[in-house]
């Protein structure tokens, strides 16, 4: 586990701890490095604007953002992103956090598959937005040194996630035609995630 990559740091409190440990718990590899991909895309970003943010809820989120995406926490009724909120209260309250900011780390989660949110309104949850977005289509990829991205994928392999994650967007799409995983999949957006540059980069 790197906590630095090209001058990002990562949190290194005992809820982002338990965050990287049940991640790594429940998700496989690929999904666990885009988990912390994700974290660490968001906060170069943020970095990169003097934006300032909660680093560890921002890095709490990112970890626990897809786990409602694997059979353990997987629900047929409800949205993987609103199934990872809930999550995230229930992981959060064991933490000893207050109500308001496990209602945070829920609203992260969630508004990660919504609509584009100010940074300056929500700033973790527009970072959530930016992170999973350059990593899973590779949208506004162009935003961050090459050589910071070149670090990241390095320390975090890539390891075939794209057709992998495809294939779990097209299963709750199924199961869950009204998600918002299904008009991702409708929408065509599966097409760049399989054809995302840091894997066309690498063959």
């Amino acid at each position: 586990m790197l906590n630095e990559i090209a001058g990002v740091r990562a949190p290194g409190s005992q809820a982002a701890q338990a965050a990287r440990q049940v991640c790594t718990e429940y998700a496989d590899e690929a999904l666990y490095h885009h988990s912390v991909r994700s974290y660490f895309f968001g906060a170069a970003w943020a970095q990169a604007r003097g934006l300032d943010f909660d680093a560890e809820l921002l890095y709490v989120a990112a970890l626990l953002h897809d786990l409602a995406l694997t059979a353990p926490f997987d629900s047929h009724t409800v949205a993987f992103e609103e199934a990872g909120g809930d999550l995230a209260r229930v992981f959060t309250a064991g933490l000893g956090w207050p109500t308001e900011r496990r209602n945070r780390a829920a609203e992260v989660i969630v508004l990660h598959m919504r609509d584009t949110v100010a940074p300056e309104v929500d700033p973790e949850s527009r970072l959530l937005q930016v992170g999973t977005s350059a990593d899973v289509t590779g949208t506004g990829l162009d935003d961050f040194d090459p050589a910071f991205t070149q670090a990241l994928v390095a320390a975090y392999p890539r390891l075939g996630f794209g057709p992998a994650f495809v294939q779990l967007f097209r299963d709750q799409a199924e199961r869950k035609p009204q998600c918002a995983a299904a008009d991702f999949v409708a929408r065509g957006a599966e097409a760049r995630a399989l054809a995302h540059p840091l894997d066309l980069d690498r063959g």
